[in-house]
């Protein structure tokens, strides 16, 4: 019987070996406080290898098998509803049937309490499957577990710091509806002249005389947009100036609107009308629907104007989701060439032994590997924050250590998650679409039809970098962050310019000087685009006095003004920043698993190419772009210079 958990020895090496569950048990169940729990780390890790394992059964023998069906039946509109194809109803009921919609949520509230990380990697199992069907189902639990997020952040959750656990919470009735399995949700950000720029949404909550909150506007490109419950970001407040935080990002709140009820005669009365069903290039089992809303009512989540707030607890999450989505499409797109090649004979042999095909197929396993690396690395970091401040909440009588250590170990969980995060979600994203590609022309002509199942993957894959967040925003992200805290730490980025070329002339191991290497590289780049940016900068104080020059060195940035020519490498740096990041991880994990020291070799034999090439361009490129980019007066004053 296939199975998506037990033939992947790198997904097994994570659960088995990589992921340090002890830690991460022991926040999920508070300490081992809860009355109902698992009492050791062996016990709950037992129970998520049972649910690993019947994922991967269900992803490979009832999603897989069905995917075909699910890209030619589609979704449609029909009565103002979306309706979805049989085969995306089967599986939807099977999953349903397991119970994976409760996956995460508490035991209090009809959950098995499960961790994240643990859903991140059946999703990509799922994903694997078919990357449509893990897009939809993230919308049912994924829900669920926001709603309760946002309850307990608002401080609508009542909890027992004794038992550690949930008396009430403000969406109960709905959390069970979804963890039934009989509805979902969905976020509303986008709008027709408003996707990345937040600031310039227009969709409009009115507080009525009768003290309820009504939205009107429209809303497109909703993932899962028939859902019953919708987060929807709506403007409170009026936007006179775009550039003022209050008004614009502030401006800004988060809704709980319920799109329909089902009455009791079996009809439905919908509130919120679906306008259309986008017909996509792929992704065809999950619905994406653009929808109005004409005075809705809905129920304002923590306080007016902290909507976009709301939608950040969010968003980290999602692009973490992505990620995983990311790396289960590129997985089956690699096991697809790779099996397809090694059957294929051409000029007396498979063309799997053909040099090229070997080298594609090599790079592309090297590649996943990396990146299911980082993305454990990455999920893990992130629940273990968001699960130290609920640690801390909900537990009574912490002792003075424990305190300590969750103000410690916080910190450094949230530094390290907002530093991988973004570097996942695009390379991942980027990846994927890659492989994809790779795939199709390992199969020849017949990668380009249907028969096969290869194109259908390269059409799934190429959103990915476009969905939560696009590619060229995650690499402004990561860019800005990296940037600015060598700006705002300058001892410490030196410190690590020096241990880096320390460490690539005299580490004992061979690992360590490569990976040394690959960093330097990085520091170097980062160094490079400091530099030019200071001088830019210095140009600006001829109109600044001199007793504000401390201040407009070490406080006075902007991104969007004194960044242009990091701005322009931003997505270079990206990828330069991924490949240190996994080289990190790799490296890390060999000292502690001999067996997985092959992997850190044949990750850093490209990425010491990859880091240097990257490193020429960002250091000798750009000038001439910035120039017809730079407005007259700069040309004038360079020229003048």
């Amino acid at each position: 019987m296939a199975n998506f958990f037990t033939d992947n020895d790198d997904l097994r090496f994570h659960f088995e070996e990589g992921v340090d569950w002890a830690p991460l048990v022991e926040v999920t169940e508070l300490g081992y406080r809860t009355e109902d729990g698992f009492k050791t780390p062996q016990e709950a890790v037992a129970f998520y290898r049972e649910v690993a394992e019947s994922t991967g059964a269900l992803a490979a023998e009832q999603i897989a098998t069905r995917a075909a069906a699910i890209d030619r039946e589609d979704t449609h509109l029909e009565g103002g509803e979306a309706i979805a194809g049989p085969a995306m109803n089967q599986i939807f009921d099977a999953i349903k049937a397991a119970e994976l919609h409760r996956l995460c949520l508490p035991r209090e509230l009809g959950g098995l309490n499960a961790p994240l990380l643990l859903y991140y990697l059946s999703g990509e199992m799922i994903a694997r499957a078919d990357v449509s069907v893990m897009t939809h189902h993230s919308f049912h639990g994924g829900m669920a577990m926001a709603m309760l997020v946002y309850s307990i952040h608002e401080g609508s959750t009542v909890l027992d710091p004794s038992r550690g656990r949930i008396d009430s919470t403000r969406f109960a009735e709905a959390i069970e509806e979804i963890a039934r399995g009989d509805a979902w949700g969905c976020m509303d950000i986008t709008e027709p002249n408003a996707g990345s720029d937040m600031a310039a949404l227009r969709t409009r909550a009115e507080l009525g005389p009768d003290g309820r909150w009504y939205l009107s506007g429209q809303k497109i490109f909703i993932t899962s947009g028939h859902g019953k419950y919708h987060f929807v970001i709506a403007r409170t407040e009026a936007a006179k100036d775009l550039d003022d935080p209050f008004t614009g990002l502030g401006g800004l709140s988060m809704f709980l609107v319920k799109a329909y009820d089902d009455l009791p005669d079996g009809t439905r009365k919908r509130y919120v009308t679906i306008d259309r069903v986008e017909e996509k290039l792929g992704h065809h089992g999950s619905v994406t629907a653009a929808l109005s809303f004409d005075n809705v009512p809905g129920e304002l989540i923590g306080k007016r104007g902290e909507g976009f707030k709301y939608m950040l607890v969010l968003m980290n999450n999602a692009r973490l989701g992505v990620g995983f989505e990311s790396i289960g499409l590129a997985e089956g797109a690699y096991r697809l060439a790779k099996a397809y090649a090694e059957e294929r004979r051409s000029m007396g042999k498979p063309i799997a032994r053909h040099e090229m095909i070997a080298d594609s197929l090599d790079e592309m396993r090297t590649d996943i590997q990396g990146l299911r690396a980082l993305a454990v690395e990455a999920a893990y970091s992130e629940e273990m924050a968001q699960k130290l401040v609920l640690f801390e909440r909900f537990s009574a009588g912490l002792a003075p250590a424990e305190r300590a250590r969750v103000s410690r170990d916080l910190p450094k969980w949230r530094a390290r998650s907002r530093r991988l995060t973004p570097l996942l979600k695009y390379l991942a994203a980027e990846k994927a679409v890659e492989i994809a590609r790779r795939a199709i022309q390992i199969h020849g002509g017949v990668g380009y039809t249907k028969e096969y199942g290869a194109e259908k993957l390269l059409r799934d894959a190429l959103v990915m970098p476009i969905y939560e967040g696009t590619s060229q925003i995650q690499a402004l992200m990561a860019m800005k962050d990296t940037l600015i805290g060598a700006i705002k730490r300058p001892r410490d980025f030196l410190a690590r310019i020096a241990d880096a070329r320390l460490s690539a002339l005299t580490g004992k191991d061979e690992l360590d000087r490569r990976l040394a290497r690959v960093q330097g590289y990085s520091l170097s780049a980062q160094q490079h685009l400091l530099a030019r940016t200071a001088a830019g900068k210095l140009r600006t104080l001829s109109v600044v006095p001199f007793a504000g020059w401390r201040d407009a060195l070490t406080k006075g940035w902007d991104p969007k003004r004194d960044f242009s020519l990091a701005m322009l490498h931003a997505e270079r740096l990206i990828r330069l920043l991924a490949d240190e990041a996994i080289a990190e991880i790799l490296v890390a994990q060999a000292k502690r698993h001999p067996g997985r020291r092959e992997l850190a070799e044949r990750y850093l034999d490209r990425a010491e190419l990859r880091a240097r090439a990257l490193h020429e361009e960002i250091t000798t490129t750009g000038g001439r772009i910035l120039a017809m980019l730079a407005p007259e007066a700069e040309k004038q004053a360079v020229a003048a210079e």
